[in-house]
């Protein structure tokens, strides 16, 4: 038989006390004496009692709990944020939810919802594609900030600026004798991908390149690897490739290997992100690196100071600047 859960009616129980007693001693809410809260406490070590730290969380409003969305748990860089938030989280006692929205609008309404009803504290929203009047009516009055994106007038942002570093990777390619080109954005709505699109658009005009080509890929490897494959069963490969994220450059490298085509000799491929599997790569991946854990650390920062100074706190937004990683995958030889 599985044994019951011991709960403050036990403790309660115990002491022979009221369970309104065991609570002010949970809750520190009013004044118990120093020789019944002892009596409690003794009482919750023996019968190993683990108090609902949410069940709390109704009593005083605070469950020490943060949510956390991100929009892909299997994309390392999104992987990178989450630990730059847990991590520094509980260096200041908060528990974090994760959830992975897995791109979708509705699914990230349906967790901001979830989350509300939970009574965390905060919220983190990294990548999110939602509209900003979505995001206030799925969250409602629940403290957040966004990463990865910038929404002006909406609150607390922490991103990097993606159309200057769409327009280093594509300026790379430029630089390195590349005169035909292929872009693989990330999906149409996504804010980042947008943006890096914009700078790859830049620098087409700029030099006044028309041999060029836009595809639409979805921040996946099997889409990179998709695109890949056709364009090297045309024989019409471009001379430069800009992936508008790693993993999606990795899923051109692999069609590039299966193809027997030469990276950089044949073809000079860059990507977006800089996670950890780029340097190790064959051949490494060039990359524009935007600090994903930092970014998290940073978020987590502005989120506690919303939460302890919510009449003085300002919706901060902190942008970070792309860096060129500039590997093997893009070194011609002159």
């Amino acid at each position: 038989m599985e044994k019951r859960a011991v709960t403050i009616k036990d403790v309660a129980r115990r002491v022979g006390v009221s369970v309104s007693t065991v609570s002010r001693v949970l809750n520190h809410s009013s004044y118990v004496s120093s020789e019944t809260e002892q009596l409690v406490l003794n009482a919750i070590d023996e019968l190993h009692f683990a108090p609902n730290q949410i069940a709390r969380g109704f009593v005083n409003k605070k469950t020490s709990t943060i949510g956390l969305i991100i929009p892909d748990v299997s994309n390392p860089f999104f992987s990178d944020v989450a630990r730059g938030v847990e991590d520094y989280a509980i260096i200041d006692g908060f528990a974090t939810i994760l959830c992975n929205s897995d791109w979708r609008s509705e699914r990230e309404a349906m967790y901001l919802d979830l989350l509300r009803g939970r009574w965390v504290e905060g919220v983190i929203i990294v990548g999110s594609r939602s509209s900003a009047a979505d995001l206030t009516r799925a969250i409602g009055s629940v403290p957040y900030v966004l990463v990865e994106r910038l929404m002006v007038g909406s609150g607390p942002s922490v991103w990097t600026d993606n159309r200057r570093g769409g327009a280093l990777a594509t300026s790379h390619l430029y630089e390195i004798g590349c005169r035909t080109f292929a872009h693989i954005s990330g999906p149409p709505d996504s804010p980042s991908a947008t943006e890096r699109r914009k700078g790859f658009l830049d620098v087409m005009r700029r030099e006044s390149v028309t041999a060029y080509e836009i595809f639409e890929g979805d921040y996946r490897v099997q889409s990179g690897l998709d695109i890949g494959q056709r364009f090297f069963a045309s024989g019409k490969a471009p001379e430069g490739i800009f992936a508008a994220n790693d993993l999606m450059a990795i899923g051109v490298m692999q069609a590039a290997a299966q193809a027997g085509v030469r990276i950089p000799e044949d073809v000079a491929v860059i990507g977006y992100d800089n996670i950890a599997p780029t340097d190790y790569t064959s051949p490494s991946l060039s990359t524009i690196d935007q600090p994903g854990y930092e970014m998290g650390r940073v978020a987590l920062s502005i989120l506690l100071k919303r939460l302890r100074e919510p009449h003085t706190a300002t919706a901060e937004q902190i942008e970070f600047e792309p860096r060129l990683m500039a590997r093997n995958s893009t070194r011609k030889a002159p």
